[in-house]
């Protein structure tokens, strides 16, 4: 069976204020035509489809076209919410959804899995939400028992029983898991929303094993876990950077080939293929001096920009020269080098003349001595303050 893993597509979300809605729609298209041109059995996508749990309509409807787009080619479609998602709103009307469409968003759902047929038998595919703790450590809990511990890996821990248990009654049947969460091990970026529940925002690997093939969602960078967890078990990443923190990801999504069950050892055949996802632009943190910076316009000129500014003096127009030379510039941050550090903050006396208070105040500010031109410049100033005053 061959199934393409993607997750985290986060519909709706910005890059610094950029609207990447059409960037968004650019790679829904080439995952359609993908999802053809590899004759994709089943499409998985654990979590984190919008990037709010009330999206936009225009999100909505990025969605509505996609899963009516990828249906039309013929694969199934397995998805679950994420902790930026609303689970009920992602879910709502499921049951009215079109053939091969399937949207596990709550917990009772763990227990009714989508079974998909091919060559070699039967292929369960479950879906585990987002478990917020506060909440399914209630929901998880065996009828009459007191509620789960409040960690992830308790809530965690439940809903993999309950799909063993589930599989158990599959004999021969191979397993695949969507899960949104964080696993130990997992490498994460700025982008991701922390999942700290009482200290403790992740999963250990131990808890996930057992597993033909663990799809996972939450974080951003694509990443092997099989070692870690002891099953083959993969994070597919966003198929887009969300931070300066991703730039050098391999944005991609994973065509996974199951193979069937080995009839002396059980084990189940699975390789995985990462093909990359088309990137709008670069993103590039450029670090220096203006002067090092604007000499890099020819190579950076068109990337996604984020400039760190090291002059010892902060330069004069420094926003305007950036982004002459860089149109997509996004973030700049001035952080010197080579500046004194002073022992102590100017302190204003009293009697102090105000043009040195002045000149004190910016040589903190900037790092240097005022010149004699910003010199001249603050005494104008002042002198036309002072007129101004006395004249009322």
């Amino acid at each position: 069976m061959r199934i393409l893993h993607t997750s985290d597509w986060h519909l709706g979300r910005t890059l610094h204020k950029v609207d990447l809605h059409e960037h968004q729609a650019a790679f829904l298209d080439w995952l359609v035509d993908l999802v053809t041109e590899k004759s994709v059995d089943v499409v998985v996508i654990p979590g984190d489809v919008y990037d709010r749990a009330v999206p936009a309509v225009s999100s909505v409807t990025l969605l509505d076209d996609a899963l009516a787009r990828l249906a039309d080619t013929g694969a199934t479609v397995v998805l679950t919410s994420g902790n930026h998602d609303s689970a009920e709103r992602l879910g709502f009307g499921r049951a009215l959804m079109r053939a091969g469409i399937h949207l596990l968003t709550d917990v009772p759902g763990i227990e009714h899995p989508v079974s998909v047929q091919d060559a070699h038998g039967e292929v369960l595919f479950f879906g585990l939400p987002y478990l917020e703790p506060d909440r399914a450590r209630t929901e998880l809990a065996a009828d009459g028992a007191e509620p789960l511990a409040r960690s992830h890996e308790a809530v965690t821990r439940a809903a993999l029983d309950r799909v063993r248990e589930r599989a158990a009654a599959h004999p021969g049947a191979r397993t695949v898991v969507l899960a949104h969460t964080f696993v130990t091990g997992g490498e994460a970026s700025d982008s991701e929303r922390d999942l700290s529940v009482g200290g403790v925002d992740s999963v250990p690997a131990g808890v996930l094993g057992g597993i033909d093939y663990l799809a996972l969602g939450h974080l951003h960078g694509c990443q092997d876990l099989t070692g870690t967890v002891g099953a083959p078990a993969w994070y597919s990443g966003s198929p887009l950077a969300f931070s300066f923190s991703e730039r050098r990801h391999r944005k991609s999504v994973l065509l996974v080939d199951l193979g069937a069950r080995g009839e002396e050892d059980g084990a189940v055949a699975v390789s995985v293929e990462r093909i990359e996802t088309p990137i709008p632009r670069p993103l590039t943190e450029l670090r220096g001096t203006l002067e090092e910076i604007l000499a890099q316009q020819d190579l950076h000129g068109t990337d996604w920009v984020k400039a760190v500014v090291t002059d010892t003096a902060r330069p004069a127009h420094l926003q305007e020269q950036l982004r002459e030379a860089f149109e997509h510039l996004l973030v700049t941050e001035y952080e010197p080098e080579g500046r004194i550090a002073r022992e102590h903050s100017p302190v204003v006396r009293r009697e102090q003349n105000p043009l040195e208070v002045m000149d004190e105040f910016l040589a903190a500010a900037t790092g240097a001595d005022p010149t004699s031109a910003e010199h001249q410049v603050l005494e104008q100033a002042y002198t036309q303050a002072r007129g101004k005053r006395e004249a009322s």
